[in-house]
């Protein structure tokens, strides 16, 4: 079976970005349509310490669902979430960029391009190696090929019980 289909309805993610939900949690904003995005905390945090820092940027421009899609276009993009994220979590909670990690999740938990910011000392759940791509290498990945992640094999993990892994069985891909 595969997963129900809330999994995949973007309509939470574009209420944030109109602003018909969580409004009072906007940490930062670049409104620009094209290279602009919303930093806000993710559900997972609870704000009240520093320690699991966890911060989502959710870009306002639709259509681009995750790092497969990202070309040499999107880098003012995202030079300006990685810049601007972390300027405002410095201004907002006094943490330094040197100590966040910064990454996309592939595979995304839902397709609409978001960047995950972290305290490094937080072990968050999908910050491993198998899972996570840190924006800056993407930045470098893609200046040194306009189309790197067009053409690059990006591996990752899967659960044995994840709707996604069958679906790779049944294509016998697996």
């Amino acid at each position: 079976m595969f997963p129900p289909s809330w999994c995949f309805s973007l309509k939470w993610v574009y209420n944030i970005l109109d602003k018909k939900a969580e409004a009072d949690r906007i940490v930062y904003e670049n409104p620009d349509p094209e290279n602009g995005f919303i930093l806000i905390p993710d559900f997972k945090w609870n704000q009240k310490q520093l320690d699991d820092l966890y911060l989502i940027a959710i870009c306002h421009r639709r259509g681009v669902k995750s790092l497969r899609d990202l070309t040499a276009d999107h880098l003012t993009l995202l030079k300006n979430i990685l810049q601007e994220g972390q300027e405002a979590i410095l201004n907002r909670y006094g943490v330094l960029g040197s100590q966040l990690r910064v990454y996309f999740h592939y595979q995304p938990s839902y397709y609409h391009l978001h960047i995950h910011f972290t305290g490094l000392s937080y072990d968050a759940p999908g910050s491993g190696v198998e899972r996570a791509h840190l924006l800056s290498d993407v930045i470098e990945n893609l200046q040194s090929d306009a189309q790197y992640y067009q053409k690059r094999t990006l591996t990752f993990a899967l659960r044995a019980d994840d709707p996604l892994m069958q679906k790779f069985k049944d294509a016998g891909r697996f």
